[in-house]
């Protein structure tokens, strides 16, 4: 062997790495969506209430916040390829954690770890797809779409993998996890072979947080888009921690396959939205995606109150497809105005927003419940979130009225 030699792993073409990305990509997400039914067995065995599963859920979203803030943009320079695998690294960590511990405190910290690889992935693998759908060649739709896709719908079919295997698995504590110690390694090893599509600065770069840039000009639409985004992730957050509980003690249904599928159809919805309507003016998804949360909101305050599970579904449904395009538009109508240079600044903002209202409704909830009937908790939280979107909604939808005729 000739000294200092180094060996080159073999690389794919771009065409496959894209999709070799898209696919890993939609397993690592779907991996940190897997506790959401599972969580009525960790109160069994760990002995806790419902105000600390929404904490469990909670310490997720806040190491998505930590890791946006101190990582989210470190691949600009360090390359798409390690910080995939950094991310992998995490959450083969954190599905280590849930197999080998048991106890509160280590389901808190291995779902914090779950987060800090999200995000570390969300923003990188994003990136990764658009480029090398570039080095291919084709369209950016597709980048756009997949990644959509990937996220949304990773995360949606992790509670209904975990639902199942529930039931048909034995110790399914255990075996959920261990599946999936398997399958991010699978993955790993797939990204590991993927083209690095990002050049080495020249120069040095020091590291620094994320910057988060707000327009001084227009800042009503801009906060109106984040409060948007918030309101689509709180949804998809009440679904994720609180759900499953509600389920079980207002309706009556303790199946955790149930719990595992109500998650499941409201991120599937957000995601086969985002594909649906993807080549229709962001103005009409937006004001699909505005009347589509409010009315499904409706159907799950009636389906709460009625104690109705079709009701409670069905709401559940439409609101996620309203999360899909809201989320979408909010994003859009942020980028519409953010200055030359600081587009990644802008939209950085509005990720913080989103993934604050994955954090801060669930521990209200929680706390909330520790005093009020989970029925007029769920009322509540409808009607607080029917409040933001009605108050961001026509703010965003002239935004894009304004856009559009620019």
């Amino acid at each position: 062997m000739v000294p200092n030699s180094k060996r080159r792993v073999p690389t794919l073409t771009p065409q496959v790495a894209f999709w070799i990305t898209a696919a890993a990509f939609f397993t690592l997400m779907s991996f940190t969506t897997l506790p959401t039914p599972l969580y009525g067995l960790y109160e069994q065995r760990d002995r806790f209430p419902t105000v600390v599963v929404t904490a469990i859920f909670a310490m997720y979203s806040f190491g998505v916040i930590v890791s946006l803030l101190l990582a989210g943009h470190v691949s600009d320079w360090v390359g798409r390829r390690r910080m995939m695998l950094v991310s992998a690294a995490l959450l083969f960590v954190s599905a280590i954690m849930f197999v080998l511990f048991h106890g509160v405190v280590l389901l808190l910290v291995a779902r914090f770890v779950s987060g800090l690889g999200v995000g570390t992935l969300t923003a990188t693998a994003t990136a990764a797809l658009g480029e090398l759908r570039a080095r291919a060649g084709g369209s950016p739709t597709l980048a756009t779409t997949l990644a959509g896709v990937a996220n949304l719908g990773g995360l949606a079919i992790g509670p209904l993998i975990a639902g199942v295997l529930s039931v048909v698995a034995p110790s399914p504590l255990v075996v959920s996890y261990a599946v999936y110690v398997v399958l991010i390694a699978l993955a790993a090893l797939a990204i590991a072979f993927v083209p690095e599509t990002v050049s080495p600065p020249r120069e040095r770069v020091r590291w620094h947080p994320q910057r988060i840039t707000v327009p001084r000009e227009n800042r009503a639409p801009y906060w109106a888009a984040g409060v948007g985004a918030f309101a689509a992730f709180a949804i998809s957050a009440f679904f994720g921690a609180v759900a499953p509980t509600f389920l079980a003690t207002s309706i009556g249904d303790r199946s955790r396959v149930l719990a595992g599928f109500a998650a499941f159809a409201v991120l599937a919805s957000a995601a086969v939205a985002q594909v649906v309507f993807a080549r229709v003016a962001v103005r009409r998804q937006l004001l699909t995606g505005v009347v589509s949360m409010v009315a499904g909101m409706v159907a799950i305050g009636v389906g709460d109150v009625s104690r109705g599970l079709a009701l409670f579904l069905g709401g559940g449904v439409i609101a996620g497809i309203g999360v899909g395009l809201v989320f979408r538009g909010a994003l859009t109508a942020a980028g519409g105005l953010a200055e030359e240079g600081q587009q990644g600044q802008v939209l950085a903002g509005i990720f913080l927003l989103a993934y604050v209202g994955l954090t801060i409704p669930p521990l209200l909830i929680g706390v909330a419940l520790i005093w009020l009937p989970l029925i007029w908790v769920a009322l509540a939280f409808a009607g607080l979130i029917i409040v933001l979107i009605l108050a961001s909604g026509p703010l965003l939808l002239r935004q894009m009225g304004d856009r559009a005729g620019e």
